[in-house]
Parts: C-alpha cells; structure tokens; sequence
C-alpha cells in the first residue's frame, strides 16, 4: 500500500493494449495493483479513464479521487481470488430486498413507495422470472426459493469486472433488483438512486435536511453513479 502515498513522479500515463486486454503505463511502466499484480482490463476506455485519473493527479496521488481505478483493483485484487464468496454475498440481497419492505405508514408513503416500486418488481417477475414477495415492516418475509435461484444466475454470470460494480449498485442502494434494472437497462442510474431514497426523501420533506446526512447521502450517491459508470466501461 506503500505505493498509494507515493508523490507524482511521472509525466504522462497512456493506456494502451496488453496481453488479456488494456492497461496504462506512466512514462513507460507498468501500473499494478495494491497487491503488485498488473492492472489489466476488459476495454480500452476503462484503460483511458483510468490513465485520465493519474494524470489528474497533483502532488500526493489520493485514492479516493480515482474511483475507476480503485473499482479495477477490487476487480483484481478481491473479486478474482474470491468470486464464489463475492456472488453468494451480493446474491443473499434478493432475500431481504429493499423493494420487498413497504412503510406501515403514513398512506402517503405507502402510495409513494408503490409507485415507484411495484412495477420494479413486476419487472423482476417478466424479465427475471423472479417474483419477490412484499411486506409491510421490517419482519423478515421468506422469498420463493427458484426466484433467488433466477437472481442469483444473474449475478454469478457477470465477469469480475462487472461484479466489482454490481456488488456497490447493490451494496450502496440495498437492492439488488434496482442494481439489476441498472444492469439491465430498464432504469437509467440516476433513476435507480432516486427509488432507492423513497425513504429517505419523506424524511427530509417532514423534517428537513440534517447537515451531516445530506453529506453522507452526496457521498452514497457519488459512490452508486461511480459504479454504474465503471460498470458501463466494461463493455
């Protein structure tokens, strides 16, 4: 992790083809991960954002400012070495699915909620062949055993790439059904987050917006249109 504080010390960085795919180079050499093995990559516009990243740097080189980089290094150092784990934990979302647990009240909310994800569930049920079933609390409410065995096909099928993106649509927003509908194409990312904050949003309309959620939220959504972005760059 040493290499994470080094200073700038190159002048340019260039993606370019390698052996298995796409990598950058700065002024000739090779990026590697935190874990020292090379950063190879499924496209070369995964490879150009990345070198966009490091030539963005001033200085000190800081991590949270190049989030395709660090999305490809959980690619590399995380997902590969442990993808069975990565899917089961990812996939064991469909069990209690943000989508699946409805307000008790007040009706306004309830209404809310239903409109914005009912038909995300139906959407499940046609496209996916998986129908999850809806409660009201947070009990949890058992789901149809070959509807999670449907859900979970779809996220072992993804390449580690495109898991290292889905495991933060589906980690940040809480359901694996909006990460889906991202994946998929029935919702645009933007559209995504903003049903994944039904809650949230009441809140803030009944009680105004506190300091310090508004900046966890600006720093939850940042972190969910970076991973539909990095997942787009897949290819």
């Amino acid at each position: 992790m040493s290499f994470w504080k080094a200073k700038r010390f190159w002048k340019a960085a260039q993606a370019e083809a390698c052996e298995g795919g796409f990598t950058v180079r700065l002024d000739g050499r090779p990026v590697k991960t935190p874990a020292k093995v090379p950063l190879v990559v499924p496209t070369l516009e995964m490879a150009q954002a990345i070198a966009a990243e490091w030539d963005a740097q001033q200085g000190e080189v800081k991590p949270d400012t190049m989030p395709v980089t660090r999305a490809a290094n959980s690619a590399i150092d995380k997902i590969v070495p442990q993808r069975a784990a990565v899917v089961e934990i990812v996939a064991a979302y469909g069990g209690s699915d943000l989508l699946c647990y409805r307000a008790v009240g007040p009706e306004a909310l309830i209404a809310r909620q239903a409109a914005g994800w009912d038909p995300l569930l139906d959407w499940a049920a046609e496209a996916l062949g998986a129908r999850l079933r809806v409660t009201q609390g947070v009990m949890h409410v058992a789901q149809d055993a070959a509807a999670l065995a449907r859900l979970t096909a779809r996220v072992e099928a993804f390449t580690p790439f495109r898991l290292a993106a889905f495991h933060d649509l589906v980690a940040v927003s809480g359901s694996l059904v909006l990460a889906l509908a991202v994946t998929e194409g029935r919702l645009a990312p933007q559209e995504a987050w903003d049903l994944s904050r039904i809650d949230e949003t009441w809140q803030v309309e009944q009680w105004g917006e506190d300091e310090e959620a508004a900046a966890s939220e600006a720093a939850r959504h940042a972190g969910f249109m970076d991973a539909a972005r990095f997942y787009a760059l897949c290819g």
